[in-house]
């Protein structure tokens, strides 16, 4: 096969890996998050303590992950016709990537979560914060560097999954090196399209690490403005630190 037959192949594939974990890392995040947040606000000690709450989502969540992709995704396969009408193409593979992905994510956020300074949350809750306070200005601010790490790690998670999601017509690089690496032994394009996938995921590596680094580097030079921002909107008659006085007549 020639470099002019195999571009726009590898085009359309690369555009459809893209879609396709694009579209299940945003569901991962929007639901994974607040999941893995729950988790640790219904454990023992946790701000909602609710332990069987924290049981059965735990359960949940441990059971899904535990079930390897392939056979998720076989699985799940009437409720992806149920909820996007077809068990093929790159509309289909979100369904599954996304509901492996979740759970995955949610362990991570609640690891995250977790490594916050307690002292934190007794001061705001000190200060007549609420649970929805603790969360929007404590936890979620303080564990935001490893927040961005954890996002990393799903989507290379979900790049990985989508791969696999190829043996089953799903779209995609992993579809293309199935039908024509192995099934029609086009060694070359397997190599180009394990080139593209090293690339890509180094790439996206690389931008997690130094958006986490930021982060780290912004809370170590200057924590204890950002933390008294935190606690401002919770103190009648509080100023930020970079707050400028007011000139004088």
């Amino acid at each position: 096969m020639t470099w002019s037959e195999m571009q726009p192949l590898l085009s359309q594939a690369c555009w459809d890996t893209l879609y396709m974990v694009g579209w299940s890392t945003l569901i991962a995040v929007v639901v994974g998050l607040p999941l893995g947040v729950l988790l640790v606000l219904t454990d023992r000690g946790g701000l909602l303590q609710n332990a069987v709450v924290n049981k059965v989502i735990g359960q949940i969540v441990n059971i899904v992950r535990s079930m390897p992709f392939l056979i998720l995704m076989v699985a799940l396969m009437g409720f992806t016709r149920w909820v996007v009408g077809t068990t093929i193409g790159r509309e289909a593979a979100i369904v599954p990537l996304a509901i492996g992905a979740i759970p995955f994510f949610a362990r991570l956020v609640e690891t995250s979560v977790r490594e916050v300074d307690g002292g934190l949350v007794e001061a705001v809750q000190s200060m007549g914060g609420n649970t929805w306070t603790v969360v929007r200005k404590v936890l979620v601010p303080e564990s935001l560097p490893s927040l961005i790490s954890a996002t990393t790690t799903t989507i290379i998670a979900i790049i990985g999954y989508s791969a696999m999601a190829g043996t089953v017509g799903a779209g995609g690089l992993g579809d293309l090196a199935i039908r024509y690496g192995y099934q029609r032994f086009e060694a070359e394009l397997m190599w180009i399209i394990v080139a593209i996938l090293a690339v890509v995921i180094a790439l996206i590596q690389f931008a997690g690490d130094s958006g986490a680094r930021v982060l780290h580097r912004r809370a170590g030079k200057g924590g204890e403005p950002l933390r008294f921002r935190a606690f401002a909107g919770l103190l009648p008659g509080a100023v930020t630190a970079d707050a400028t006085p007011a000139k004088t007549r």
